[in-house]
């Protein structure tokens, strides 16, 4: 691998910083890339699985979650420094440094993992959706995609970001279902914080399926493009050639941003796991294979109400977690061709961008109408996620440590320790999913 550009190049775009300092900013306004990001993380398919491991093990994963916030918070905070340092996405700086073989992978594989999990996701929302509402499930379906389509491509960036952050509040449905059911509290404990591991197949799968799930490589991609979309919002320069004051007030921003975004989306899959752990599993139901069969479950067992939040929050996090994938999809694309990318730019002058978001979304549409069993397309959605997570994360740690890309920038001791672990335990997942 070589270096071929250096850091200290300026990025063409931006103007001197004007922003305030973090302290004087709201927390919401503090809040954006990280905490979208920590929601999409929710979607549909992992709340399905979540729901799973829930039914199936009780509370005896409940550990895995706690364990796998760090991780998650270090790899995330790491992608979102790449984006904000360079001005360019982690698909733009492996084009820009490392061999154009290791794009290549990267850009099939995350292409083919996200629209088969659009998918998924689509499929998932109109089955909720059917639960509430008697209507033919494919149209649902099309409606979903279509609906998806026109807010990426239609609506102003500032206005869509704005929608994105407010739908992160479907995440509160889970937590709220806790309320409506008998959780017994002492058990919940001792299952998140006493960690118990059984090294049979079944408990393998189990863990393998809950961080292939949470650490997913398509977070990687559009986090880091979304801080490039801030600074272009915002009008600012890459942080590599900023002041002083302002990068360490824009890196205690993406840190309190990363930390909040996915403390809520690690907490949200928490309460899936207790709320199904809870109702389905001390009532003896142990399969459930997918999210609208877990809403469904839990209608007998904990009443229409918790029924009907499960529901309504597959569908609002469907519709978050939808563009995101259809959106990184096209941040990757676009970055490895040199396409002109972003949410913020008009349909007429990043049409390769924005048609990419339509046919990533119109192909996971499509899945729905072929002869191809949802859940086996999951499954290998989720083979292909576990195998791309560890090379994609190797590189993400080569980038933000190499001096060349990041300048004065690279990460620091504490980041550089939580992300090759994080690595570490996503390869191991990866050689669990392979040989368990």
């Amino acid at each position: 691998m070589t270096n071929r550009h250096h850091a200290g190049h300026p990025h063409p775009h931006g103007t001197e910083p004007d922003e305030p300092a973090q302290g004087d900013r709201s927390l919401l306004a503090v809040l954006g890339p990280g905490l979208v990001t920590g929601a999409a993380d929710d979607d549909p398919s992992g709340i399905g699985t979540y729901s799973q491991v829930g039914a199936q093990f009780g509370y005896s994963l409940a550990w895995a979650m706690l364990f796998g916030f760090p991780l998650l918070a270090s790899i995330q905070a790491i992608c979102a420094r790449i984006g904000a340092t360079t001005g360019r996405g982690i698909a733009h700086n492996l084009k820009r440094h490392y061999s154009p073989w290791v794009l290549r992978m990267v850009v099939a594989l995350l292409v083919v993992a996200n629209v088969i999990n659009i998918g998924a996701d689509l499929g998932a929302m109109a089955a909720a959706l059917h639960l509430l509402i008697p209507a033919p499930i494919a149209a649902f379906t099309v409606v979903f995609a279509l609906v998806s389509i026109a807010a990426e491509v239609l609506l102003p960036y500032n206005r869509y970001a704005n929608v994105l952050k407010w739908t992160t509040l479907s995440l509160f449905a889970y937590p709220l279902v806790l309320f409506v059911a008998h959780v017994p509290w002492p058990e919940v404990a001792r299952g998140v914080l006493l960690p118990s591991f059984s090294f049979d197949h079944d408990h393998a799968m189990g863990l393998v399926a809950m961080f292939g799930t949470t650490i997913s490589p398509y977070l990687f991609f559009w986090q880091s493009g979304q801080e490039v979309e801030e600074q272009r919002r915002r009008h600012t320069k890459p942080l590599h050639v900023s002041p002083r004051r302002y990068v360490t007030s824009e890196l205690r921003r993406i840190r309190t941003d990363t930390l909040v975004g996915m403390g809520i989306s690690n907490l949200t899959a928490q309460a899936i796991v207790i709320a199904t752990a809870a109702t389905l599993h001390v009532h003896g139901i142990t399969q459930i294979t997918s999210a609208d069969q877990a809403a469904s479950a839990l209608r007998p067992v904990a009443g229409d109400f918790a029924f009907a939040l499960f529901a309504l929050g597959i569908i609002g996090t469907g519709l978050l977690a939808v563009p995101v994938l259809a959106g990184s999809a096209a941040y990757v694309i676009s970055e490895a061709f040199g396409w002109t990318e972003g949410l913020d730019r008009p349909a007429r002058e990043a049409r390769a961008f924005y048609g990419t978001i339509a046919l990533a979304t119109l192909g996971g549409l499509l899945i729905n109408f072929m002869p191809i069993d949802p859940m086996t397309a999951l499954y290998w959605s989720a083979v292909v996620n576990g195998l791309l997570a560890p090379p994609v994360m190797v590189v993400t740690m080569l980038i933000a440590r190499n001096k060349a890309i990041m300048g004065n920038l690279v990460i620091g001791r504490g980041l550089m320790i939580g992300g090759w672990l994080s690595t570490a335990v996503m390869a191991a997942v990866a050689l669990l999913f392979l040989f368990a």
